[in-house]
C-alpha cells in the first residue's frame, strides 16, 4: 500500500503547493494591484477555477498523510507523514475558515455596482495574508512528504 500511496500523496500534495505558490507569484499581487471594481471581477472569476482539484487534493494530502503516518512501518516517514498531515489539517482550516468564505462573498458583488463602502469592506488585507500562510503551510507540507518518499525509497 506505502508503494503506491506515498507518491499518490506526493502528487496530491506537490499540486496543491503548486497553485497556491502560483497565487503567491501572480494571482495574488495581480488582484492586489487592481482596481475595485477590476478586483471584485478577477477575484471571482479564479475563486471558482479552483473547485473541486483544490479541496480533492488538500483532502487527498490530509488522509494519505494520516494513513501513512498510522500505518507505516518506518517511524521517520511515520513522523514525517503526521507532520504533513498536520500542515494539510491547516492549510483546510485556514481555507475553510478564513479564505473560502471571502470566495463566496466576492462571487455575491457585483463589479459594475459595488457598495458605496466598499473601500472599508474590501478584503484584500485579509485574503492576502491569510493565503500566504496557507501556501507556505502546503509547501511545508509538501517539504514534509517529499522527505517521508526519500526514507521509504
Amino acid at each position: 500500500m506505502t508503494a503506491l500511496l506515498a507518491p499518490l500523496v506526493v502528487l496530491l500534495n506537490g499540486l496543491a503547493a503548486g497553485v497556491l505558490l502560483g497565487t503567491q507569484l501572480g494571482g495574488w499581487p495581480l488582484l492586489a494591484a487592481l482596481p475595485p471594481d477590476r478586483y471584485v471581477h478577477a477575484h471571482a472569476f479564479f475563486a471558482t477555477r479552483y473547485d473541486p482539484a483544490m479541496p480533492i487534493c488538500l483532502l487527498g494530502t490530509l488522509v494519505g498523510d494520516l494513513l501513512l503516518g498510522l500505518g507505516g512501518q518506518q517511524a521517520a516517514a511515520r513522523l514525517l507523514c503526521l507532520v504533513a498531515a498536520l500542515l494539510a489539517a491547516a492549510t483546510i482550516a485556514i481555507s475553510i475558515t478564513k479564505n473560502v468564505p471571502i470566495n463566496k462573498w466576492i462571487g455575491t458583488i457585483d463589479p459594475e455596482n459595488l457598495p458605496e463602502n466598499f473601500a472599508e469592506l474590501d478584503p484584500r488585507g485579509r485574503w492576502g495574508p491569510w493565503n500566504r500562510r496557507r501556501s507556505v503551510l502546503a509547501v511545508l507540507a509538501l517539504v514534509a512528504n517529499c522527505a517521508a518518499l526519500s526514507v521509504l525509497l
